[in-house]
């Protein structure tokens, strides 16, 4: 009934490296990765490896498992091929994922904890990036929060929600599929050009819209679907699901990250409770549909439903905004907390100044800040849309340097709405979420990093001293392993063999 459930974003980077254009990506993201490991292992702690045991990636939702020799390697993510591959004391993962640096934030429970911390990622990176670039080992390496290089190649950002394994796939794609179609006009990035190679310099709202291809499926890099399958929920099977979501933009402003994840939230909650079993909004043609809507920047494009009738994405979505605050109503009455309030309160706002006032929007959408930054520059220079400069500057709105990155220049003007104090990130970068397992995991790293031989979203494994045999504390519940049921254990634990003792009495 409210926007609170176990979340997080992971985030491939687009990476380059100026005057050289045939550096093997796979080489630069592996120097992104060990000069930050190196950077926060200092010492000579040791590195602890990913865990892969648990995991089964060829899982899917439909009730059944693809064939390893039919799967494409991309999906084959239980496979160790040794590349560089760390977990943070804050609970992310940071590791290269084929030919980007990848940060998975860790599990938070509400849309504003996974925004602080899929933030802190970008500070992740662009220390990183500084770290690899100083090392010397490597020239200069740029990279940037956004989803496609604009010559054929797109690259993630990818959402994860834990549902309730008893509710439906069928529901879950039936609902959301209208949703995740109709969400780009408040959560896309922006985009110069149209098509997969970018060719048509046309601008548009998301820069993932023209990369999906189908409307369910397994896949996440070929024949991308709008709704994803796997169904690896990381968590106790019998108990969750977890909504493995791809279809999403790279947010570099903080209210465009919370409100796609709030929503995104809601719309869960109201699918699991069955309250939109009577609502009747699939697409004739979903694919083409998510394309158009993310082409038309006057948002007046009407979207063909297989009942017959035509609504535009505004409509949809304030269909869904206006369902959302009856369900919450009549779940909570007058006490629906200060979060979820807040998210319907920006849902809402945020629709009605897209339609009657798009400029105000500017502080809030990425689409509208980064078209509004073009556009002054296409005025004042007399630009083409196919100008060289405007291209650049597409690309430098999502560049992570601070001092550098458009958005980040924005922000600092107060252009760009921010959510959060230099403060906070900070913290985020090293601490993790104090409500999740993350906080178990992120707290083992930091007391006990010598101890540590591996670690995964659903395990931490010990090696203690004088045992024979690896220790593994399998952490299933994500709700368990949070400061409030481990903090006094790992205070009373000076090593992890009097932790690992701790928990096998506690159990």
């Amino acid at each position: 009934m409210t926007v609170h459930r176990v979340m997080g974003i992971e985030t491939e980077y687009g990476i380059s490296v100026p005057g050289h254009p045939t550096m093997n990506a796979m080489v630069s993201s592996t120097h992104i990765v060990n000069a930050y490991a190196q950077h926060v292992l200092a010492g000579g702690r040791r590195k602890p490896r990913w865990d892969y045991d648990l995991e089964s990636p060829l899982r899917d939702a439909r009730g059944f498992d693809m064939s390893r020799s039919e799967a494409d390697p991309t999906l084959l993510t239980d496979d160790d091929l040794g590349l560089a591959n760390v977990v943070l004391t804050n609970g992310a993962r940071l590791y290269v994922d084929h030919a980007h640096p990848e940060y998975s934030a860790p599990e938070a429970t509400n849309p504003r904890d996974a925004t602080l911390w899929d933030r802190a990622g970008m500070q992740v990176m662009e220390r990183a990036a500084a770290l690899a670039s100083a090392s010397g080992v490597t020239p200069p390496i740029l990279l940037y929060k956004n989803n496609t290089d604009n010559k054929g190649a797109s690259y993630g950002t990818h959402e994860n929600y834990l549902m309730r394994r008893s509710t439906p796939f069928a529901d879950i794609v039936r609902h959301l599929t209208p949703f995740f179609i109709t969400r780009q006009v408040f959560s896309g990035s922006g985009r110069l050009g149209v098509g997969q190679d970018g060719r048509s310099m046309r601008y548009q709202l998301s820069q993932r819209a023209d990369f999906f291809e189908v409307e369910v499926g397994l896949e996440t890099t070929l024949k991308r679907p709008i709704i994803n399958t796997r169904d690896e929920p990381h968590a106790d099977p019998e108990k969750y699901r977890r909504l493995h979501v791809i279809v999403g933009d790279a947010n570099l402003c903080d209210r465009a990250t919370y409100l796609k994840l709030g929503t995104t939230a809601l719309m869960l909650s109201m699918i699991e409770d069955g309250f939109l079993d009577d609502v009747q909004l699939t697409p004739a043609n979903a694919v083409r549909e998510m394309h158009q809507v993310s082409h038309d920047t006057s948002l007046t494009h009407a979207l063909a439903l297989s009942s017959g009738e035509r609504r535009t994405a505004l409509d949809i979505q304030g269909q869904y905004c206006e369902l959302a605050r009856r369900y919450c109503a009549q779940q909570s009455g007058n006490a629906i907390d200060a979060q979820t309030a807040d998210v319907l309160d920006s849902w809402e706002s945020v629709l009605d100044r897209l339609a009657t006032d798009r400029a105000s929007c500017a502080t809030d959408v990425d689409w509208v800040a980064k078209l509004e930054l073009l556009e002054a520059y296409r005025e004042r220079d007399g630009l083409q849309w196919s100008s060289h400069r405007l291209q650049a500057i597409d690309l430098q709105y999502s560049d992570v340097r601070r001092s550098k990155g458009l958005a980040a220049r924005l922000e600092q003007r107060g252009r760009l709405a921010r959510m959060f104090t230099d403060d906070e990130v900070g913290r985020a970068v090293v601490a993790p979420p104090t409500d999740t397992r993350a906080y178990f995991r992120g707290e083992c790293l930091r007391r006990y990093p010598e101890s540590i031989a591996a670690a995964s979203w659903d395990s931490v494994v010990f090696d203690i001293p004088g045992q024979e045999h690896l220790q593994r504390v399998p952490t299933l519940e994500p709700l368990r392993g949070t400061r409030e049921h481990v903090e006094v254990l790992l205070d009373a634990s000076t090593t992890a063999a009097d932790l690992v003792a701790g928990l096998s009495v506690s159990t």
